[in-house]
């Protein structure tokens, strides 16, 4: 099998999908070992744990890491095979999986996951990078982030409808913020409602908030969502799924290798995950991550995403 022959060491979060990539763990590993693959499991609730276990397999010279899971699955395990040429491959089976629908994979399906893995064909990608920590899809800095904290929180629903909920639910607390970005050394200053710096185009279950931005091209795409108000913000946000929210006259983007963001009282959330509050400072890395995916010729376009409209009243919007 070309790209992977050593033993591959598999990360499942139990939690992931509500329990399913648990239940995954045993056909994945068979699937794995039936191509020939010895396999060794890693099931550990605790992330910090899960880490560390996963950072030795992979300085033991692990053939491949592959993530059982969400994006939260895949944000660990990029912590540990990031810069080293170890393999990741992904089985996509959690609730928002952005970092799989954005490389081309197939989610929420274990049949048509596994030949990926098995068949061995690697695409280096690039990742962005905060201090120590990586990131795939996109830093989310403002109502973004908050909207995203509200929904990790939330047990019910699941995907996007989870995440419209949060956004509906963080409404009340509507405000500007002024933003200071440096993009490139350029710096502006900014009254925004929300910045997310794009390594992936998309986040909270296919929002495609950074449309343009690829993983191999060495750069970030950066969308401000300038000041408005709840009214306009509901009109922009659904049209985000379909990448089209970038033709409103409030929505700005912009495209730089390294960006600082700097604001008050806002925290950076990304791969679903929180990283710290602002101020931070974010890097490309070109090609720091191998994929294990289909040829890019093989890659699906991806569907398109309907037109999500919003319908509302002053009143219940205030």
């Amino acid at each position: 099998m070309p790209g992977v022959s050593r033993e591959i060491t598999i990360l499942v979060n139990p939690a992931a999908g509500r329990g399913r990539a648990a239940r995954a763990a045993g056909p994945v590993a068979a699937g794995l070992r039936a191509a020939g693959l010895p396999v060794r499991e890693i099931l550990v609730p605790d992330p910090a744990e899960a880490l560390a276990r996963l950072r030795s397999e992979v300085r033991s010279g692990t053939g491949a890491v592959v993530a059982v899971g969400g994006d939260g699955t895949v944000s660990l395990a990029l912590q540990a095979v990031a810069g080293t040429g170890t393999p990741l491959g992904i089985v996509p089976i959690g609730s928002g999986n952005d970092f799989a629908r954005t490389v081309g994979l197939p989610v929420g399906d274990l049949d048509a996951a596994l030949p990926v893995i098995t068949a061995g064909h690697t695409r280096d990608l690039d990742l962005g990078r905060v201090g120590e920590r990586w990131f795939g899809t996109v830093i989310a800095a403002g109502f973004d982030s908050r909207v995203n904290e509200r929904a990790n929180a939330m047990r019910w629903p699941r995907g996007r409808m989870r995440y419209n909920r949060a956004v509906l639910a963080e409404l009340g607390n509507l405000k500007p913020v002024p933003y200071e970005l440096e993009l490139d050394g350029r710096t502006l200053e900014v009254e925004a409602m929300l910045v997310a710096v794009g390594n992936g185009s998309s986040y909270g279950g296919g929002m495609k908030i950074c449309p343009d931005a690829r993983m191999d091209d060495g750069r970030f795409q950066i969308t401000v969502v300038e000041a408005c108000g709840r009214i306009e913000l509901l009109r922009v946000l659904p049209r985000a799924y379909s990448g089209r929210h970038v033709e409103h006259p409030k929505v700005t983007t912009y495209e730089a290798s390294v960006v600082s963001l700097a604001a008050p009282k806002v925290t950076a959330w990304a791969d679903g995950e929180r990283i710290s509050a602002l101020p931070v400072t974010a890097t490309t890395e070109r090609g720091a991550l191998r994929l294990l995916a289909p040829p890019v010729a093989e890659i699906p376009a991806p569907a398109p995403e309907p037109e999500i409209n919003v319908i509302t009243s002053p009143d219940s919007a205030r």
